[in-house]
């Protein structure tokens, strides 16, 4: 009776911070609103970062400082980001060497165009590195422990303690933050997105009313949310999860999220997909990390415009040494049907026919979880 009272509670506490709901628009762009159109046009969270194209060890630049923050947000500066200068010194040379190595990019140490133009593709906001951890093309040997032991060269990745859904859980619910207000067509995109992951390996996912109890807890959020991940606006970092069995998953609710139709006619330049996304982030909450493969949905970024969602082999053959094999898996993939916009990966420069069709735009407060 107690565990009752106590998540009602939490429950009215949390509807109470933000009155939220999710918004359709047409696909003709004169039919959006004007109060919504700043978000079409606000500059992308590391736009800034332009700026440094060919900066060289040893240059002092205003801003580098806030690079620095952002390697270190993905793991690979572990200094404290209050003492970060705006000198390029050995360290971030040795960070961005790890991060081109990690990236599949030409090894130069330099800030040269093809590695700026991969530091702002929009990305998920779980590190690359974690606890010193490497992981991708800068930590490929890894070995996995289970009855027996296996030694392999991969390039998928777990996170450390290699964390997983315990056997005697393998239906696992999921649930719908209430204050959200998500239609049918929404959660409907989630259902896909399970099905993805439940098609290789032993697990199944069922929707729960039931958001407190639920296995995984999905949401939208803005900004500072409460877990000490806070979101930063238009692309940037756009989701994060949780590894095993926390079952957190947030999406950034400052985005412009398509929910369905063809994500890449779209002219709107910060168009991000939903589900592309959120199969991304729900191989997180069962415990892979990120892979150096680009056509593996677990790579860290995904262009706004493009539209991601198979699983390619480098993702099952890590998923399947976490839980097994489905046995109704026939061992095919359609791994090579990855849609890409025309810029050739640059988030900012699509095609010129609307194509949008339908956009969630979730606009809300703080909340704390």
């Amino acid at each position: 009776m107690k565990f009752q009272v106590f998540v009602i509670a939490i429950w009215v506490f949390s509807l109470s911070f933000a009155s939220v709901s999710a918004r359709f628009f047409p696909i003709n762009i004169t039919g959006i609103p004007p109060w919504i159109l700043h978000n079409t046009t606000k500059t992308a969270a590391w736009d800034a970062f332009a700026r440094f194209a060919g900066c060289r060890p040893g240059e002092t630049r205003d801003g580098l400082s806030m690079l620095k923050k952002y390697f270190n947000y993905f793991g690979y500066l572990p200094n404290s980001p209050s003492n970060f200068t705006e000198d390029f010194d050995d360290e971030l040379e040795k960070a961005l060497r790890t991060y081109q190595q990690n990236f599949n990019l030409n090894v130069t140490g330099e800030l040269d165009d093809q590695t700026l133009q991969q530091i702002v593709r929009p990305r998920c906001g779980n590190a690359d590195i974690i606890n010193g951890t490497t992981s991708m093309n800068s930590g490929r040997s890894s070995s996995f422990h289970t009855t027996e032991r296996f030694h392999t060269t991969a390039h998928y990745s777990f996170f450390p303690g290699t964390p997983r859904w315990p056997s005697n859980r393998r239906d696992l619910t999921y649930g719908f933050f209430p204050a959200n207000e998500l239609t049918n067509e929404i959660k409907a995109i989630f259902t896909s997105a399970f099905q993805k992951w439940s098609a290789v390996i032993p697990l199944t996912f069922t929707q729960t009313d039931s958001y407190f109890l639920a296995d995984i807890k999905i949401g939208f959020y803005s900004g500072d949310h409460g877990d000490g991940e806070p979101f930063d606006g238009i692309l940037g970092t756009l989701a994060h999860a949780f590894s095993p069995t926390n079952g957190r998953l947030h999406f950034d609710g400052e985005e412009n999220w398509v929910v369905s139709d063809d994500v890449t006619r779209a002219s709107l330049p910060t168009a991000v997909d939903l589900e592309s996304v959120a199969v991304h982030e729900i191989g997180h909450l069962l415990g892979l990390g990120h892979s150096s493969v680009e056509d593996a949905i677990m790579y860290p970024s995904i262009s706004s415009g493009t539209r991601k969602v198979e699983l390619a082999n480098d993702d099952i053959e890590g998923i399947q040494l976490l839980y097994g094999n489905n046995p109704e898996f026939n061992g095919t993939t359609n791994s090579n049907s990855r849609e890409r916009d025309t810029s050739g990966g640059v988030p900012h420069h699509l095609g010129s026919r609307w194509g949008l069709g339908l956009v969630l735009a979730v606009g809300f407060g703080s909340l704390f979880l």
